[in-house]
């Protein structure tokens, strides 16, 4: 039976303050890893190893979850990192007017547990991940960084479908596929 590494998402479209944002992150010399600009997403779920034969009944759950959901602006506001200042291991920026999104992702939660998905431990966090952080090198500078973006507003975004993507993991990064698109 063929699987992918697949997961839920919304994509966002590469916007100028994301350009800008990165290459600031890439000047200060950090050892980083950071999401090509077509690549930038908002998870929903993460499902891991998923056998092909349940792309129609992944595809269902998202219709389900997002019945009756008109299309929807989310504001992408101030930069931080997980897990903390002292050990970042990524930088993310912040989503305000998420609770749709956190909705629409509890429920493809809940039905994708019932096919034995795993459940989500941690609460629905929404944020873009825009790098990973390699090592400590050049951490003053990268805080210095996010600092100047806590509170920025990036850009206010339309979602307008939800997708199950495929991700292929390359030594030049992910290559995502688009398997479904399911439209608000």
């Amino acid at each position: 039976m063929s699987q992918f590494r697949g997961f839920i998402a919304v994509d966002i479209d590469v916007f100028p303050k994301l350009l800008e944002f990165e290459k600031e992150i890439k000047d200060t010399g950090a050892n980083i890893k950071l999401v090509e600009p077509e690549n930038v997403h908002i998870t929903l779920k993460f499902l891991g190893d998923t056998n092909e034969d349940l792309i129609e009944e992944i595809d269902g759950i998202i219709n389900d979850a997002t019945q009756n959901i008109e299309p929807f602006n989310i504001k992408l506001n101030g930069a931080g990192v997980f897990p903390n200042q002292n050990y970042i291991k990524v930088i993310w920026l912040g989503i305000k007017q998420w609770e749709q999104l956190e909705g629409i992702a509890q429920k493809i939660d809940e039905q994708l547990h019932k096919m034995g998905f795993k459940k989500e431990k941690r609460k629905f966090s929404a944020h873009l991940t825009i790098a990973r952080v390699r090592s400590a090198q050049n951490k003053d500078k990268l805080l210095q960084i996010i600092e100047k973006y806590k509170d920025f507003e990036f850009a206010e975004i339309n979602v307008d479908s939800i997708k199950l993507k495929k991700s292929e993991l390359t030594p030049k990064g992910p290559i995502y596929t688009n398997l479904k698109d399911v439209r608000l």
